[in-house]
Protein backbone atom coordinates (compact mmCIF):
# COMPACT_ATOMS: atom_id res chain seq x y z
CA UNK A 1 0.00 0.00 0.00
CA UNK A 2 1.05 3.93 -0.81
CA UNK A 3 0.30 5.00 3.04
CA UNK A 4 2.88 1.95 4.28
CA UNK A 5 5.53 2.46 1.52
CA UNK A 6 5.49 6.38 3.06
CA UNK A 7 6.13 4.79 6.53
CA UNK A 8 9.99 5.22 7.69
CA UNK A 9 11.74 1.55 8.37
CA UNK A 10 14.82 2.97 10.53
CA UNK A 11 14.62 5.05 14.09
CA UNK A 12 16.84 7.28 12.22
CA UNK A 13 14.62 7.66 8.84
CA UNK A 14 11.96 8.92 11.26
CA UNK A 15 11.49 12.64 11.87
CA UNK A 16 10.85 14.50 14.82
CA UNK A 17 9.73 13.39 18.22
CA UNK A 18 13.25 13.77 19.10
CA UNK A 19 13.43 12.79 23.04
CA UNK A 20 11.30 9.71 21.90
CA UNK A 21 13.81 8.18 19.81
CA UNK A 22 16.72 9.35 21.83
CA UNK A 23 15.03 7.15 24.60
CA UNK A 24 14.10 4.15 22.49
CA UNK A 25 17.87 4.17 20.89
CA UNK A 26 18.96 3.52 24.45
CA UNK A 27 16.26 0.99 25.55
CA UNK A 28 16.56 -0.81 22.41
CA UNK A 29 21.02 -1.19 22.82
CA UNK A 30 20.61 -1.64 26.35
CA UNK A 31 18.12 -4.93 25.34
CA UNK A 32 20.29 -5.96 22.61
CA UNK A 33 23.12 -5.85 25.12
CA UNK A 34 21.52 -8.59 27.30
CA UNK A 35 19.71 -10.24 24.69
CA UNK A 36 16.37 -9.57 26.30
CA UNK A 37 13.28 -8.44 25.33
CA UNK A 38 12.25 -5.23 25.30
CA UNK A 39 10.22 -3.70 28.06
CA UNK A 40 6.54 -3.22 27.47
CA UNK A 41 5.65 0.17 25.59
CA UNK A 42 3.16 2.44 25.88
CA UNK A 43 2.72 5.29 23.40
CA UNK A 44 -0.14 7.85 23.55
CA UNK A 45 -1.26 10.86 21.51
CA UNK A 46 -3.29 12.10 18.88
CA UNK A 47 -3.92 9.94 16.25
CA UNK A 48 -1.34 10.18 12.99
CA UNK A 49 1.59 11.06 14.73
CA UNK A 50 3.60 7.93 14.52
CA UNK A 51 2.65 5.44 16.81
CA UNK A 52 2.12 2.55 14.25
CA UNK A 53 4.92 3.74 12.74
CA UNK A 54 7.11 3.40 15.77
CA UNK A 55 5.71 -0.07 16.56
CA UNK A 56 7.08 -1.32 13.32
CA UNK A 57 10.60 0.54 13.32
CA UNK A 58 11.30 -0.86 17.11
CA UNK A 59 10.50 -4.07 15.25
CA UNK A 60 12.89 -3.65 12.46
CA UNK A 61 15.67 -2.53 14.52
CA UNK A 62 15.48 -5.26 17.08
CA UNK A 63 15.40 -7.58 14.42
CA UNK A 64 11.93 -9.45 15.47
CA UNK A 65 8.69 -10.10 14.62
CA UNK A 66 5.58 -7.99 14.93
CA UNK A 67 2.08 -9.01 15.30
CA UNK A 68 -0.53 -6.50 14.51
CA UNK A 69 -3.66 -6.20 16.18
CA UNK A 70 -6.63 -3.69 17.75
CA UNK A 71 -8.23 -3.33 21.22
CA UNK A 72 -11.92 -4.12 19.55
CA UNK A 73 -10.82 -6.85 17.49
CA UNK A 74 -9.53 -8.95 21.18
CA UNK A 75 -13.18 -10.10 22.38
CA UNK A 76 -12.65 -12.73 24.20
CA UNK A 77 -10.13 -14.32 26.54
CA UNK A 78 -9.59 -16.95 23.62
CA UNK A 79 -8.84 -14.79 20.95
CA UNK A 80 -5.64 -13.32 23.75
CA UNK A 81 -4.70 -16.48 24.31
CA UNK A 82 -4.53 -17.85 20.30
CA UNK A 83 -2.24 -14.39 19.81
CA UNK A 84 0.00 -14.73 23.02
CA UNK A 85 0.59 -18.53 22.39
CA UNK A 86 2.24 -18.07 18.90
CA UNK A 87 4.49 -15.13 19.93
CA UNK A 88 8.57 -16.30 20.01
CA UNK A 89 10.92 -15.00 22.49
CA UNK A 90 11.35 -11.57 22.20
CA UNK A 91 8.73 -10.71 19.54
CA UNK A 92 6.72 -7.70 19.55
CA UNK A 93 2.81 -7.51 19.82
CA UNK A 94 1.66 -4.48 18.81
CA UNK A 95 -2.37 -3.66 20.47
CA UNK A 96 -3.98 -0.76 18.58
CA UNK A 97 -6.31 1.34 20.53
CA UNK A 98 -5.33 -0.87 23.30
CA UNK A 99 -8.18 1.36 25.52
CA UNK A 100 -10.91 -0.33 24.13
CA UNK A 101 -9.72 -3.56 25.78
CA UNK A 102 -12.50 -5.52 27.75
CA UNK A 103 -11.50 -6.18 31.68
CA UNK A 104 -12.24 -9.59 30.75
CA UNK A 105 -8.81 -9.51 28.22
CA UNK A 106 -7.28 -7.13 30.57
CA UNK A 107 -7.58 -9.26 33.40
CA UNK A 108 -5.49 -12.10 31.20
CA UNK A 109 -3.09 -9.94 30.19
CA UNK A 110 -1.63 -8.64 33.34
CA UNK A 111 0.11 -12.12 34.20
CA UNK A 112 1.05 -12.56 30.52
CA UNK A 113 2.80 -9.40 30.66
CA UNK A 114 4.15 -9.38 34.25
CA UNK A 115 5.39 -13.21 34.53
CA UNK A 116 5.18 -14.43 30.70
CA UNK A 117 2.48 -16.73 31.78
CA UNK A 118 -1.05 -17.48 30.90
CA UNK A 119 -4.10 -18.35 33.18
CA UNK A 120 -6.66 -20.75 31.87
CA UNK A 121 -9.65 -21.96 33.11
CA UNK A 122 -10.84 -25.90 31.98
CA UNK A 123 -14.25 -26.95 32.53
CA UNK A 124 -17.32 -25.53 34.61
CA UNK A 125 -18.56 -25.22 37.64
CA UNK A 126 -16.93 -27.28 40.98
CA UNK A 127 -14.95 -29.45 38.35
CA UNK A 128 -12.93 -26.57 37.16
CA UNK A 129 -8.97 -26.23 37.01
CA UNK A 130 -7.06 -23.27 36.36
CA UNK A 131 -4.03 -23.81 34.00
CA UNK A 132 -0.98 -21.67 33.80
CA UNK A 133 0.90 -22.06 30.43
CA UNK A 134 4.22 -20.70 30.17
CA UNK A 135 4.69 -17.79 27.52
CA UNK A 136 8.08 -16.79 26.08
CA UNK A 137 9.58 -13.66 27.26
CA UNK A 138 7.73 -10.96 24.58
CA UNK A 139 7.12 -7.19 24.46
CA UNK A 140 3.98 -5.50 24.34
CA UNK A 141 3.75 -2.33 22.14
CA UNK A 142 0.51 -0.29 22.92
CA UNK A 143 -0.65 2.59 21.18
CA UNK A 144 -3.73 4.83 22.47
CA UNK A 145 -5.32 8.20 21.92
CA UNK A 146 -6.95 8.07 25.06
CA UNK A 147 -4.74 7.98 27.86
CA UNK A 148 -6.73 8.19 30.69
CA UNK A 149 -9.17 5.81 29.78
CA UNK A 150 -6.57 2.81 30.94
CA UNK A 151 -6.67 1.19 33.74
CA UNK A 152 -4.64 2.34 36.63
CA UNK A 153 -2.86 -1.33 36.67
CA UNK A 154 -2.70 -1.81 32.77
CA UNK A 155 -0.27 1.42 32.91
CA UNK A 156 1.53 0.34 35.74
CA UNK A 157 2.76 -3.04 33.91
CA UNK A 158 4.85 -0.61 31.14
CA UNK A 159 7.83 0.29 31.48
CA UNK A 160 8.52 2.80 28.80
CA UNK A 161 5.57 5.47 28.45
CA UNK A 162 5.62 8.18 25.51
CA UNK A 163 3.84 10.89 24.74
CA UNK A 164 3.89 11.85 20.83
CA UNK A 165 3.31 15.47 20.47
CA UNK A 166 2.44 17.27 17.29
CA UNK A 167 5.20 18.54 15.30
CA UNK A 168 6.52 21.72 14.20
CA UNK A 169 6.62 22.92 11.07
CA UNK A 170 10.16 21.94 10.46
CA UNK A 171 9.96 18.30 11.06
CA UNK A 172 6.67 18.26 9.33
CA UNK A 173 8.48 19.95 5.97
CA UNK A 174 10.82 17.58 6.15
CA UNK A 175 8.09 15.23 6.15
CA UNK A 176 6.65 16.00 3.33
CA UNK A 177 10.03 16.25 0.71
CA UNK A 178 10.83 12.74 2.07
CA UNK A 179 7.49 11.75 0.88
CA UNK A 180 7.40 14.18 -2.29
CA UNK A 181 10.82 12.06 -3.14
CA UNK A 182 9.45 8.35 -2.32
CA UNK A 183 6.44 9.40 -4.59
CA UNK A 184 8.60 11.33 -7.25
CA UNK A 185 6.14 14.31 -7.16
CA UNK A 186 7.84 17.55 -8.09
CA UNK A 187 8.07 20.49 -5.60
CA UNK A 188 9.18 23.73 -4.55
CA UNK A 189 10.05 24.76 -1.10
CA UNK A 190 7.67 27.50 -1.06
CA UNK A 191 5.09 25.15 -2.29
CA UNK A 192 5.76 22.43 0.73
CA UNK A 193 6.16 24.92 3.05
CA UNK A 194 2.14 26.14 2.06
CA UNK A 195 1.21 22.80 2.72
CA UNK A 196 3.24 22.01 6.29
CA UNK A 197 1.60 25.01 7.39
CA UNK A 198 -1.87 23.78 6.97
CA UNK A 199 -1.08 20.31 8.06
CA UNK A 200 -2.00 20.93 11.81
CA UNK A 201 1.38 19.56 13.01
CA UNK A 202 0.12 15.84 12.22
CA UNK A 203 2.37 14.12 9.42
CA UNK A 204 -1.08 11.80 8.44
CA UNK A 205 -2.75 14.84 7.46
CA UNK A 206 0.75 16.11 5.64
CA UNK A 207 0.87 13.01 3.29
CA UNK A 208 -2.67 13.40 2.51
CA UNK A 209 -2.63 16.89 1.17
CA UNK A 210 0.49 15.98 -0.81
CA UNK A 211 -1.40 13.94 -2.34
CA UNK A 212 -4.53 15.40 -2.91
CA UNK A 213 -2.30 18.58 -3.81
CA UNK A 214 0.07 16.27 -6.41
CA UNK A 215 -3.80 15.53 -7.96
CA UNK A 216 -4.30 18.73 -8.49
CA UNK A 217 -1.07 19.73 -10.21
CA UNK A 218 -1.14 17.06 -12.98
CA UNK A 219 -4.58 17.96 -13.90
CA UNK A 220 -4.90 22.11 -13.40
CA UNK A 221 -1.22 22.78 -13.70
CA UNK A 222 2.21 21.54 -14.49
CA UNK A 223 2.62 18.81 -12.95
CA UNK A 224 4.94 21.01 -10.20
CA UNK A 225 3.78 22.20 -6.44
CA UNK A 226 4.08 25.45 -6.38
CA UNK A 227 3.24 28.08 -3.66
CA UNK A 228 0.11 29.14 -5.51
CA UNK A 229 -0.64 25.59 -7.03
CA UNK A 230 -0.58 24.19 -3.05
CA UNK A 231 -2.68 27.50 -1.90
CA UNK A 232 -5.49 26.70 -4.69
CA UNK A 233 -5.43 23.33 -4.27
CA UNK A 234 -5.84 23.73 -0.32
CA UNK A 235 -8.53 26.28 -1.23
CA UNK A 236 -10.59 23.76 -2.72
CA UNK A 237 -10.11 21.14 -0.44
CA UNK A 238 -11.44 23.86 2.47
CA UNK A 239 -8.60 23.85 4.41
CA UNK A 240 -7.32 27.58 5.94
CA UNK A 241 -4.37 28.84 6.67
CA UNK A 242 -4.30 27.05 10.04
CA UNK A 243 -5.06 23.91 8.63
CA UNK A 244 -8.72 23.94 9.64
CA UNK A 245 -11.25 22.36 7.29
CA UNK A 246 -14.87 22.36 7.02
CA UNK A 247 -15.49 20.64 10.29
CA UNK A 248 -13.24 22.19 12.63
CA UNK A 249 -15.15 25.40 11.04
CA UNK A 250 -18.98 23.80 11.76
CA UNK A 251 -17.68 23.07 15.30
CA UNK A 252 -16.31 26.45 15.86
CA UNK A 253 -19.64 28.55 14.43
CA UNK A 254 -21.77 25.85 16.26
CA UNK A 255 -20.76 26.75 19.83
CA UNK A 256 -20.02 31.03 18.43
CA UNK A 257 -23.89 30.82 16.74
CA UNK A 258 -25.64 28.27 17.97
CA UNK A 259 -24.52 28.71 21.56
CA UNK A 260 -23.21 32.12 22.22
CA UNK A 261 -19.49 31.19 22.24
CA UNK A 262 -20.70 28.60 25.03
CA UNK A 263 -20.21 26.64 27.30
CA UNK A 264 -21.74 23.65 25.77
CA UNK A 265 -21.05 19.81 25.85
CA UNK A 266 -20.03 17.89 23.90
CA UNK A 267 -22.60 15.69 23.11
CA UNK A 268 -24.55 18.89 22.23
CA UNK A 269 -21.60 19.87 19.97
CA UNK A 270 -21.46 16.63 18.06
CA UNK A 271 -25.19 15.48 17.46
CA UNK A 272 -25.03 19.73 16.22
CA UNK A 273 -22.85 18.64 13.44
CA UNK A 274 -23.76 14.70 12.65
CA UNK A 275 -20.62 13.56 13.64
CA UNK A 276 -19.83 11.04 16.39
CA UNK A 277 -18.50 12.79 19.96
CA UNK A 278 -15.50 10.69 20.31
CA UNK A 279 -14.37 11.82 16.78
CA UNK A 280 -14.53 15.54 17.97
CA UNK A 281 -12.62 14.87 21.24
CA UNK A 282 -10.16 12.43 19.72
CA UNK A 283 -9.74 14.10 16.13
CA UNK A 284 -10.86 17.76 16.24
CA UNK A 285 -10.35 18.88 19.68
CA UNK A 286 -6.95 18.37 20.40
CA UNK A 287 -5.50 20.49 17.40
CA UNK A 288 -7.93 23.49 18.55
CA UNK A 289 -6.93 23.28 21.70
CA UNK A 290 -3.38 23.99 20.75
CA UNK A 291 -4.33 26.39 18.79
CA UNK A 292 -6.03 28.11 21.56
CA UNK A 293 -9.55 28.13 19.93
CA UNK A 294 -10.96 26.24 22.50
CA UNK A 295 -11.45 26.04 26.39
CA UNK A 296 -12.85 23.11 28.45
CA UNK A 297 -14.62 24.34 31.65
CA UNK A 298 -16.58 22.08 33.42
CA UNK A 299 -19.84 22.92 32.29
CA UNK A 300 -18.82 22.39 28.35
CA UNK A 301 -16.56 23.89 25.87
CA UNK A 302 -16.32 28.08 25.67
CA UNK A 303 -14.79 29.55 21.95
CA UNK A 304 -11.72 31.82 23.21
CA UNK A 305 -11.46 35.02 21.55
CA UNK A 306 -8.60 34.07 19.15
CA UNK A 307 -11.52 31.47 17.84
CA UNK A 308 -13.98 34.67 16.83
CA UNK A 309 -10.96 36.70 15.62
CA UNK A 310 -9.83 33.65 13.28
CA UNK A 311 -13.19 33.81 11.77
CA UNK A 312 -13.89 37.37 11.54
CA UNK A 313 -16.90 37.78 14.21
CA UNK A 314 -17.48 40.47 16.73
CA UNK A 315 -15.81 38.72 20.14
CA UNK A 316 -18.92 38.15 22.51
CA UNK A 317 -17.79 36.87 26.19
CA UNK A 318 -18.53 33.70 27.06
CA UNK A 319 -21.90 33.40 29.46
CA UNK A 320 -20.96 33.37 32.89
CA UNK A 321 -22.59 30.88 35.43
CA UNK A 322 -25.96 31.89 37.13
CA UNK A 323 -24.70 32.26 41.58
CA UNK A 324 -26.00 29.57 43.10
CA UNK A 325 -28.44 29.88 46.12
CA UNK A 326 -25.68 30.08 48.85
CA UNK A 327 -23.93 32.71 47.03
CA UNK A 328 -27.32 34.76 46.79
CA UNK A 329 -27.67 34.18 50.57
CA UNK A 330 -24.75 35.56 51.41
CA UNK A 331 -25.31 38.85 49.26
CA UNK A 332 -28.41 39.33 50.80
CA UNK A 333 -27.23 38.95 54.46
Amino acid sequence: MLETSLRPRVLDDFIGQNKIKDNLKITMAAARKRDEALDHILLYGPPGLGKTTLAYIIAAEMGVSIKITSGPAIERTGDLAAILTNLRAQDILFIDEIHRLSRVVEEVLYPAMEDFALDIMIGKGPGAKSLRLKLPPFTLIGATTRYAMLSSPLRDRFGVVNRLDFYDQDSIQNILQRSANILKIKTEDAGIREIACRARGTPRVANRLLKRVRDYAEIKASGVITLAVASEALSKLEVDMLGLDEIDHKILHTIIDKFSGGPVGLETIAASISEESDTVMEVYEPYLLQLGFLDRTPRGRVATQRAYDHLGIPFKKAKQAQPGLWKLKDEES
